[in-house]
């Protein structure tokens, strides 16, 4: 039996439109920064923590893109073995300093044009996210 955990997104967007994206390290594909909520933190607390530690961008919480629960989206996280169903809460947010920086969790760390993105190499589920991010017309995904 698997574990639900609570993690959140953020899809960050620069001036000039460009998504903030990272390489993963863990299984090479493109990804939003995010990840799993602590004790002690609220989930957009989650979002701002996780995108300054996987990319070196400070940011503030914008709005929000959705909620992502899909009971039969389940992830198996190495080296633990750990099943989890997704519970994900993906959120906007806007740049406030920082430079793109490489973390243990990310090789790379870019701001990608929307047009680029469909060229990257990424999980079905975080392209979903981006692509109602960019023709969701600003309604949250309830899903």
């Amino acid at each position: 039996m698997g574990r639900i955990v609570p993690s959140a997104n953020a899809v960050v967007v620069n001036d000039a439109g460009e998504l903030l994206l990272i390489h993963r390290a863990d299984n090479d594909n493109w990804s939003l920064p995010g990840g799993a909520m602590e004790p002690g933190e609220s989930l957009t607390g989650c979002a701002v923590r996780e995108t300054f530690e996987e990319t070196g961008i400070h940011v503030e919480v914008t709005g929000l893109v959705g909620i992502y629960t899909d009971p039969r989206h389940v992830i198996l996280y190495v080296p633990d073995n750990e099943v989890r169903q997704e519970f994900s809460v993906v959120y906007t947010a806007r740049p406030l300093g920082g430079e793109p920086t490489p973390s243990d969790e990310s090789r790379e760390v870019a701001w990608v044009a929307p047009g680029v993105v469909g060229g990257l190499v990424m999980h079905r589920s975080m392209r979903m996210r981006i692509e109602h991010y960019l023709t969701g017309g600003g309604r949250p995904y309830l899903g």
